[in-house]
């Protein structure tokens, strides 16, 4: 796959302000949505602020998307999160955290 952007910036609701907080992260793209890759798993506080409002916007590659996010569960969904660590460890070599799934809305 051929990335245009190094990073993806994802624009979360701070859980505790209700203010938007943006972070820059490396992702990979799989099957029409983006994956993240948190290194402190669930003690993220982006992961957190999704946990408590699934509703995020980012922009990656030129395009802003509005959507949805959400830990990927590697025990429920195998085969995917096994897709998405391989590209992960593909691109940045390495894919040791909490795979987190951003899915644009459709227009």
């Amino acid at each position: 796959m051929d990335y245009k952007a190094e990073f993806l910036y994802l624009t979360t609701t701070g859980r505790k302000s209700g203010q938007p907080r943006e972070i820059e992260i490396w992702y990979v793209a799989y099957d029409g949505c983006y994956y993240l890759c948190a290194e402190n798993r669930e003690r993220a506080d982006w992961v957190l602020n999704i946990r408590q409002q699934p509703a995020v916007t980012f922009w990656v590659n030129g395009q802003t998307y509005r959507g949805t996010g959400r830990a990927l569960d590697r025990a429920a969904e195998p085969g995917r999160a096994a897709a998405v660590a391989r590209l992960f460890d593909e691109r940045y070599g390495w894919s040791d955290g909490l795979l987190v799934e951003l899915c644009p809305q459709n227009p």
